[in-house]
């Protein structure tokens, strides 16, 4: 008799690890990457606020564009 192991892409809606607390990454304390850096400027020129650091780490950039997308409508 042969078990059937779970298989999640098989699930019809499978939970997304795009979804999980930046504070539970893995590499979010490395530093932030180019998109990030990028999509930031445009959010904080088009909210007004001055970026506060380019030295932000992935978990503090993924934080800061929800933020600026939540103010602007645009999350």
């Amino acid at each position: 008799m042969s078990e059937q192991l779970h298989n999640p892409k098989l699930e019809e809606h499978p939970g997304s690890n795009a979804e999980k607390d930046p504070d539970n990454w893995v590499t979010g304390d490395e530093p932030m990457t180019g998109a990030q850096a990028s999509y930031l400027t445009t959010l904080c020129e088009e909210a007004n606020v001055e970026l506060p650091s380019d030295n932000l780490t992935k978990a503090e950039a993924s934080k800061m564009i929800d933020d600026l997308k939540a103010q602007s409508g645009r999350g």
